[in-house]
């Protein structure tokens, strides 16, 4: 792994820093989080701001409209930004992270250049419509059925868990177009325009009150063929390099802002008395030698994704693991800092402590990462 900055990074971070900030104090608020519109738009503009000051993309491969730059650029790039408290990707999430570079990787070359400029000129948002009713973990269970009826796929069945499906233009879709070949052999990857007719999307409401996740029913859904990645009945190889990406790098951004969470935890504790309380230090301080662990992870992860080509490899599973319970501890630890007014859902970090419970579960649960750790890296026998 060769991370080290040379003098041409350190050149990079500071016309980067200096950018964000001439930028960001022109940046309008942030909409409500119930204001899906007002989000997109917002999260809209921030990428075309990235994308026209030659920020956007900048680890993608330059055939696919990015900037080629190296996983320290990229990563410089991450901690800036998240330091400066720019905005997060937002509703542009999948399109940036997962169905992107999926398509950066496996689509072809018309499928590249259709798809991608508006991802990153902040045109175009996707959704994510793997999961389903009964199929999450054992993703390859997925029924959503898809046939020929000449150029174009007939799609039926269900998602749910989609991810900003009520504000976006695509959605990467998973469908059985064989049911008689195994189950993990019987899939397809689509690109699925969410206007088309015979899409519903029903709006899921968490925990923490929010609604960026939907149901999405989808009737006799005409999809061009044209529109597939990869080819019919080999989608969950696609499906693998799209939950590699998922897994192995779109956490970036997030280990940095723990790492900034818990600095700010540490002042609070200062601040309101709580930092007499030894167990608490002692807590705080596990959490910050876990963070910097993990941020070294990630730089090894990231170095690893250069050398594979982009894609990152099984190593990201040891990183979501640690990470999901490593984000559900700081979040813990928030609790015990604010004491009683962590049940104030208006408190800053009550609601992050809520949606940290989800992280076990997303992309994949705890105990699918196990197996996949196991079985690919630590070469154990598959479970019965």
């Amino acid at each position: 792994m060769d991370l080290s900055y040379s003098a041409e990074d350190e050149e990079f971070r500071a016309r980067l820093r200096e950018w964000l900030g001439e930028v960001l104090p022109g940046l309008p608020p942030k909409p409500s989080a119930d204001d899906w519109p007002g989000r997109r738009a917002y999260d809209l503009g921030w990428q075309r701001l990235l994308y026209d000051a030659g920020y956007a993309g900048l680890h993608w491969p330059v055939d696919a409209g990015g900037r080629g730059a190296t996983p320290t650029r990229h990563l410089i790039f991450l901690e800036e930004t998240e330091k400066a408290g720019a905005p997060y990707v937002g509703a542009n999430f999948v399109g940036l992270l997962h169905a992107g570079p999926t398509i950066a990787a496996e689509g072809s070359a018309r499928q590249r250049a259709r798809w991608l400029p508006p991802v990153l000129r902040g045109e175009e948002v996707w959704c994510q419509g793997f999961s389903e009713p009964d199929a999450g973990s054992d993703l390859a269970s997925l029924r959503t059925r898809a046939w020929r009826d000449g150029d174009d796929y007939v799609v039926s069945g269900s998602k749910i868990w989609t991810s900003h499906a009520e504000v976006a233009d695509w959605c990467e879709l998973l469908v059985r177009t064989d049911t008689e070949a195994p189950k993990h052999r019987g899939i397809t990857w689509l690109a699925m325009p969410m206007d088309t007719p015979g899409i519903t999307v029903r709006p899921l409401r968490t925990l923490a009150g929010s609604a960026e996740f939907a149901e999405v029913f989808l009737d006799e859904v005409r999809v061009p063929v044209a529109n597939r990645v990869g080819e019919e009945n080999d989608g969950w190889r696609v499906t693998m390099v799209t939950l590699s990406f998922e897994r192995g790098t779109a956490f970036v951004g997030e280990v940095v802002a723990c790492r900034r969470v818990l600095g700010e935890l540490a002042r609070e504790a200062r601040k309101n008395g709580r930092w007499d309380d030894v167990p608490l230090r002692r807590r705080l301080g596990r959490l910050n030698a876990e963070f910097r662990a993990l941020w070294r992870l990630t730089q090894w992860n990231v170095s690893e994704s250069e050398r594979g080509g982009g894609v990152p490899g099984v190593g990201g599973s040891v990183f979501k693991l640690r990470y999901s319970q490593a984000r559900q501890e700081l979040y813990d630890a928030a609790a015990e800092v604010l004491g009683p007014e962590a049940l104030d859902l208006g408190r800053e970090w009550t609601v992050d402590r809520l949606s940290s419970l989800s992280y076990t579960i997303a992309a994949g649960t705890s105990q699918i990462q196990r197996n996949i750790v196991a079985e690919r890296i630590l070469g154990l026998p598959k479970g019965r």
